[in-house]
């Protein structure tokens, strides 16, 4: 027997599907069996972060695995680059940007610190997957998706996180167009840290180890996280 999906199917992560339910809003629904205090708790921290002036969608309802809020129209700032490579340092500025934006907002308590740092000074709210597949840029300005991982620590972390991803994200393809992707995610990567850095060694490799142990790793990219210099 066939479960009905609760609308048209506009996107799909790696952990969850997002649906268009009319009326300018999705549902983002997880796949893995969400513990219901997970869900809620991403609900709160998208919450938190538009409190503080953080481009985020507004939250509707949560009910168990389900998210409803409001739909961000628009392409995604990696679909940007892939249409309009040109704009690549315009756009890791902007990721820049959307970074310190992040990093106003004040610590939600509860988030963990994955870094180890227990102390709250110096504290602020982390996104920790804040990358181009992750900003959707939409005709009123970027807006930030995707806050399942957030957290609390010195924004530091989170600026190298993104570098991490940035960095050893598996580029498809061989050849020539797969060289010349290759180089533009290069370039991407070094104008986002002249940006939003600089990153010292400890927090390169806080990144790449903890990174390394996440479980949404392909090997192509663990075999280039190995290879990043930390």
């Amino acid at each position: 027997m066939e479960t009905e999906l609760p609308g048209t199917l506009v996107g799909a992560g790696r952990n969850a599907d997002v649906y268009d339910i009319g009326g300018g809003r999705v549902l983002r629904r997880y796949r893995d069996g969400r513990d219901a205090a997970a869900v809620e708790r991403e609900a709160r921290v998208m919450a938190h972060a538009r409190a503080h002036g953080v481009p985020v969608p507004q939250v509707f309802e949560v009910a168990g695995s389900d998210i409803v809020m409001e739909r961000a129209t628009g392409p995604t700032m990696l679909d940007v680059l892939g249409r309009r490579p040109w704009t690549l340092r315009r756009q890791a500025r902007l990721l820049a940007r959307l970074h310190d934006t992040v990093h106003r907002a004040p610590a939600l308590p509860g988030l963990r610190a994955p870094c180890g740092d227990e102390d709250p000074d110096g504290q602020v709210l982390l996104h920790r997957d804040l990358h181009p597949m992750n900003v959707i840029l939409t005709s009123a300005g970027p807006v930030i998706i995707d806050w399942e991982g957030a957290a609390r620590g010195p924004a530091m972390y989170d600026v190298a996180w993104t570098w991490v991803i940035i960095a050893s994200s598996e580029v498809p393809g061989t050849g020539l167009p797969a060289a010349a992707v290759r180089g533009a995610q290069a370039q991407l990567t070094r104008s986002f840290v002249r940006a939003a850095g600089p990153i010292d060694q400890a927090w390169r490799a806080q990144a790449i180890r903890d990174r390394l142990i996440d479980r949404n790793v392909r090997p192509a990219e663990r075999a280039r996280l190995e290879r990043l210099p930390h």
